[in-house]
């Protein structure tokens, strides 16, 4: 007989879910690619907050099978990117693997993370050595050691602590890109501080194995500002984000006072550099205190009630447009900036659904924007390789006919919808829409947030001004120009037609006009086309074909 209730495991689950959301941002941090959006613990927490969630909503006494529902729906709709997507996989399988009851048994430990490992490997098409899943693999692997070796349950969950920790510090081992930028793996970490959180709870530990290690790179990472989408459902109505430079700031009293300030209070980073985020009705006293403490900067205080009015006004507008007229045909896109989402519209997207690089969409979301169409078949355009999995499990759990054209990035998707045909079949469409941006060459512009090296393995500085091309960082500078410039030619852009421009919220008409001049001074026979695309991060997207 298992010595854990079904109420121990519901605040287990709880507890992981804190954990991480404690520790993102160090996971965040592990991201070996040096542009402003690491978000593997972003993604990972905001799946199992997604989870807590959904338990929460739960009648007392709830029965397993709804708790194991509760758990993998939870963590399927919640899902955001790829980290996120495996780990709602990863959480599926746990829930498949275990007993009606969810006996915490050495013997279910071992069924459970079978099956995890089961679910989440046939999740992934190619599955890579020295990542998430080889944790997981490594932590089942312990598990069924334990059940062999007949261990009291307690030993085994203290060794699958032990086991994922150990695997984690061997994944730059097992993957050379991690060992170059000194860092092990973003979402192998993030899975054993869940573990790591759930087996202290269980346990009544009230410290975490994760104190014992330091993953993150040896270079101090520049603290950056995140916007948060955590309103709904907070009593107070302001979110104070902002950071504070101090030598003698203390974190506990500091993260003490914001307690009694609001909610959702975060006070992270370290001396001198920290940052603070709290609901909060009264941001006058939450600056006084931490001015009080040392200096303030880049201060963003949002009013939450008057951002949601204008959300869900927008929303109900959108729907009565769609619902005015049923369509045999939609297509669902993702963009971040208002200047892209209007030429997505133009070109007959029909919803845009905001995110991107800074913020995947969940499966949720894609899945509310689909039915937001209001047509029998839907094609969904991801614009991002971390959301092309959320895409298609958004598209398998449609209800209505649906499919997924594979783009990377915006550019991408303005040459798809020119093989659009709203009079051909969904399967013909995904067809000519794939053939239609097969050649267009995508680069980003963008800032480097820490150390690193390029493509031909010379240093980065925290910084410098780096272009990317089809993920590959080829170009180093110190202005957006000049990457810019040096991207064209690593693209080969001397052979091709034509070049879109997609000017960034920081980036002036002015300095667009100039640019769009250097490039014509430098390819006389290159057609360019530039437009206000307004995403943040990335003053320039371009893409040539």
């Amino acid at each position: 007989m298992t010595e854990f209730s079904l109420n121990d495991v519901l605040n287990a689950v709880s507890a992981a879910s804190q954990n991480l959301s404690a520790r993102k941002d160090e996971v965040n941090r592990l991201n070996v690619f040096p542009v402003p959006d690491g978000d593997t613990g972003t993604n990972m927490s905001l799946t199992l907050e997604s989870v807590v969630r959904n338990l929460e909503g739960l009648p007392m006494g709830a029965p397993a099978s709804d708790v194991r529902h509760a758990i993998t729906t939870g963590a399927l709709m919640g899902a955001r990117g790829n980290s996120g997507v495996i780990t709602s996989q990863i959480l599926r399988g746990l829930c498949e693997g275990a007993t009606d009851a969810f006996e915490i048994t050495t013997d279910s430990l071992d069924v459970a993370f079978s099956k995890a490992q089961e679910v989440a490997f046939q999740a992934v098409r190619k599955p890579v050595e020295g990542t998430i899943l080889t944790v997981l693999k490594d932590t089942a692997a312990a598990a069924k050691q334990c059940r062999k070796k007949k261990l009291e349950t307690r030993e085994t969950l203290e060794e699958l602590v032990r086991a994922a920790y150990e695997s984690v510090q061997r994944t730059p081992e097992l993957l050379p890109v991690l060992k170059e930028n000194n860092v092990v793996d973003a979402g192998g970490f993030g899975l054993a501080i869940l573990v790591d959180g759930f087996v202290a709870s269980l346990l009544g530990k009230s410290e975490f194995v994760a104190d014992q290690f330091s993953f993150n790179p040896k270079a101090e990472p520049k603290v950056e500002i995140e916007h948060f989408n955590d309103w709904e459902g907070s009593e107070y109505r302001y979110c104070n984000e902002f950071l504070v430079h101090s030598e003698t700031l203390d974190k506990d009293e500091a993260l003490e006072f914001l307690s009694t300030m609001g909610d959702c209070e975060l006070c992270v980073g370290a001396t001198p550099k920290f940052k603070v985020h709290v609901h909060s009705n009264h941001p006058n006293k939450v600056l006084e205190y931490f001015l009080e403490r040392g200096q303030i900067f880049e201060v963003f205080i949002h009013n939450m009630d008057l951002q949601s009015v204008e959300r869900n006004e927008k929303l109900v507008a959108e729907q009565a447009q769609a619902e005015s007229e049923h369509k045999e045909f939609g297509v669902v896109a993702v963009a971040a900036g208002e200047g892209n989402a209007k030429i997505l519209k133009s070109l007959g997207v029909d919803v845009v659904v905001s995110g991107g690089q800074t913020m995947n969409p969940s499966t949720a979301d894609l899945l509310d924007a689909v039915n937001a169409t209001h047509a029998d078949n839907v094609i969904i355009l991801p614009n991002n390789s971390n959301i092309i999995m959320a895409a298609n499990t958004a598209s398998e759990l449609a209800e209505v006919n649906c499919a997924v054209v594979p783009t990377k990035s915006v550019p991408q998707a303005f040459a798809a919808m020119f093989g659009y045909d709203a009079g051909a079949s969904i399967d013909d469409n995904v067809e000519d829409m794939t053939d239609s941006f097969a050649d267009v060459k995508t680069g980003e512009v963008t800032t480097a947030i820490k150390d690193s090296k390029d493509a031909k393995g010379e240093p980065i500085a925290a910084g410098d001004v780096i272009g990317i091309a089809d993920g590959s960082i080829d170009a180093v500078g110190d202005t957006v120009e000049g990457v810019v410039m040096s991207l064209l030619a690593e693209m080969e852009a001397d052979s091709a037609d034509t070049c879109t421009l997609l000017a960034g919220e920081d980036f002036s008409d002015e300095a667009l006009e100039a640019l769009v001049a250097q490039i014509e001074a430098e390819y006389d026979d290159l057609e360019i086309d530039s437009h206000r695309g307004d995403q943040p991060l990335y003053p320039v997207i371009l893409s040539v074909e």
